[in-house]
């Protein structure tokens, strides 16, 4: 009896077909709810990164100013940003940006890309303004 119940277990090697469907069932399950998630995740941080850079850009404007007395104003967004450039370390994903001031208020627009995506905002420089590009989700292509 004991030398029939070691070649029994001598026997099993490896795993059946059946147990190797059913590991490779969980992992498509795990790995679908994981990529979509893993997705979202990437996304969320190049948005926080162009806003990032958006908030910089306006730093950098607010320098340029105490400095020289007068906002940045070149001949367009792009010219605008090479005005502050020395203010910027790096102007990350921004492709222009501008600022206009009238009656007093300033207004910033900007535009970046991103992974193919480009964003755009036009906010007033006020504390809400700046909010906005804090609280932005940038879903979409545009921020308004």
């Amino acid at each position: 009896m004991k030398k029939y119940l070691q070649q029994k277990l001598n026997n099993e090697k490896g795993m059946t077909l059946i147990e190797l469907l059913a590991v490779i069932v969980i992992i498509a399950i795990i790995a679908a709810i994981a990529i979509p998630a893993i997705g979202n995740i990437i996304d969320n941080s190049r948005n926080g990164a162009v806003r990032a850079d958006f908030q910089q850009a306006i730093a950098a404007a607010s320098l340029y100013k105490t400095e020289t007395g007068s906002l940045p104003a070149g001949t367009d967004n792009a010219d605008t940003l090479n005005l502050i450039g020395d203010y910027l370390d790096d102007a990350g994903s921004l492709t222009g940006v501008a600022f206009t001031e009238t009656s007093g208020s300033i207004e910033v627009a900007g535009s970046a890309t991103s992974n193919g995506k480009t964003y755009t905002i036009v906010t007033p420089l006020t504390n809400s303004g700046l909010g906005q590009i804090e609280n932005s989700n940038f879903e979409g292509s545009d921020i308004k």
